[in-house]
């Protein structure tokens, strides 16, 4: 299952995001995984999150983030909730491109693992590929 938080820049997205990571502490009886571009987030979540830098492990294209996600979940069955924060920083602005990757991560996630992405756009920008996700 695939979620989005949208909203432009300074919108309280990655607040939310935390927020949601907290919450599913509580509540998950499986791992939790947050990706972001860099480490701003690193300090801010728990030590029972997963943390991983995009960047490390040079994740550049949405075509490499799908990779990357789907081989983390092959490796690791327990995955039940990826946080996602910054997609766009990660993959690119090319919306439809986008669309095609939480297409195919939804077919591979399917209702076992839940994976909510923020996008710095406003949802008048995304098409609906993107925006049936929201």
């Amino acid at each position: 299952m695939i979620k989005l938080i949208t909203g432009t820049k300074g919108t309280g997205k990655t607040k939310i995001l935390l927020d949601m990571m907290n919450e599913a502490l509580k509540t998950t009886n499986g791992s939790l995984v947050c990706i972001e571009k860099g480490d701003g987030l690193r300090k801010s979540i728990s030590y029972k999150v997963r943390w991983c830098d995009a960047e490390q492990f040079s994740v550049t294209s949405f075509d490499a983030f799908y990779g990357f996600v789907a081989g983390m979940l092959a490796g690791n069955y327990d995955i039940k909730e990826v946080y996602v924060d910054g997609i766009l920083k990660i993959g690119g602005a090319d919306f439809d491109e986008l669309g095609v990757m939480l297409e195919k991560l939804n077919k591979l996630t399917g209702d076992d693992t839940k994976i909510i992405f923020t996008v710095s756009a406003d949802v008048s920008e995304l098409p609906a590929s993107v925006t049936k996700f929201n």
